[in-house]
């Protein structure tokens, strides 16, 4: 039987808030605070610790390990790290509740996207053989999966410039984006094209930064003086789609359909959407089957701000922030990895008196 688990506090911070280039401890630190503030808990609440970075766009092995100061030396704690976004840690988290070893925890990720050509650095996950030595980095192949909608009439550049128009300006209004400007699809429009087919703000911008949430069972000891509002997962999934692109069809997400359906997308009135280039938030709306009436991103979603291993768990830690403040009922909160959405993930959560 599956435990009642629920998402309790969330904290992110990007880079902009920073002076100078702090290290992933200088970042998580005060995020950590925050979340003592927000719960009413301490250190010693929090059964396991599990974080999601890449030591490969760090540079150095092990560097997650130096992340673990911020947690302090004592007393010990039982602690695990994902080479992914911090949602997947988030999901080994889920599970390790739901095995009853522990009953709660405390998942963080961090990535300093700055620190090197990102462009560049993404494109050697690709085939060694085949596709590496192009250097296909992830706008490029966006622009593929792009241009292949594009051509099959799946989507327009209208639709396109309409997501980003409303991500700037829901981002704007929340005083959160790290790029602000476009308010209209005719200025999105008006730019140069920077990757035929993609214009500069269809895609994500480099960021930085790192982001930590705390989920707990109901019948974890001192859940009754956590503090603040509770949403509560419903359904937790993820997919992953061939790593050769020629292999899938790249208008589609057949990952992302499956994850949702597992999950249980029925009923959800929000959905925060890890889209990364704006016609990636229209093939996940048609692959999760959400109508017209669903909010996408009130958050402005990955294009106004997309940190490397923590941009899917903000959208996760955005669409509990909706039900919190009792703006959702039912909401959807989904995560991607890989090129042209090869892994997907979906989380689904809801309000409960």
């Amino acid at each position: 039987m599956t435990r009642d688990v629920a998402i309790v506090g969330f904290s992110q911070r990007q880079m902009k808030e920073f002076d100078g280039s702090p290290t992933c401890v200088e970042l998580l630190v005060p995020i950590f605070q925050e979340l003592w503030e927000q719960t009413g808990w301490t250190k010693t609440d929090i059964g396991f610790w599990c974080s999601g970075s890449s030591d490969y766009l760090a540079g150095r092995a092990f560097s997650f390990v130096s992340a673990v100061d911020a947690i302090g030396a004592l007393p010990p704690v039982m602690e695990s790290h994902v080479e992914m976004d911090a949602a997947w840690a988030l999901y080994e988290a889920w599970v390790k509740i739901q095995t009853g070893l522990v009953d709660s925890a405390l998942v963080y990720g961090f990535g300093k996207s700055s620190a090197g050509v990102l462009r560049r650095v993404l494109s050697l996950q690709m085939d060694p053989y085949t596709v590496t030595p192009l250097w296909a980095d992830a706008v490029s192949l966006a622009a593929i999966q792009a241009r292949a909608g594009l051509e099959s009439g799946a989507f327009d550049e209208s639709q396109m410039a309409d997501v980003v128009a409303r991500s700037m300006t829901d981002a704007a209004s929340n005083d959160s984006a790290i790029r602000k400007g476009a308010t209209t699809a005719d200025d999105v429009l008006a730019q140069p094209l920077y990757a035929d087919p993609l214009r500069r703000w269809d895609c994500a911008p480099v960021s930085d930064g790192a982001s930590a949430m705390i989920i707990t069972a109901a019948d974890a000891p001192g859940f009754d003086k956590l503090k603040g509002n509770k949403a509560w997962i419903t359904g937790f999934e993820h997919r992953v789609e061939p790593g050769a692109l020629n292999s899938r069809d790249l208008k589609v997400s057949e990952s992302t359909k499956s994850a949702g359906a597992a999950a249980g997308v029925d009923g959800v009135d929000l959905a925060e959407l890890h889209a990364p280039f704006s016609h990636q938030e229209l093939i996940l709306k048609d692959a999760l089957g959400l109508g017209d009436d669903v909010r996408i991103n009130p958050s402005g979603g990955a294009l106004t701000a997309n940190p490397m291993f923590t941009a899917g768990l903000n959208r996760i830690g955005e669409a509990a922030r909706q039900v919190w403040a009792g703006d959702s009922q039912r909401a959807l909160a989904h995560a991607t990895s890989g090129p042209a959405l090869q892994q997907n993930l979906v989380l689904t959560m809801e309000a409960r008196a």
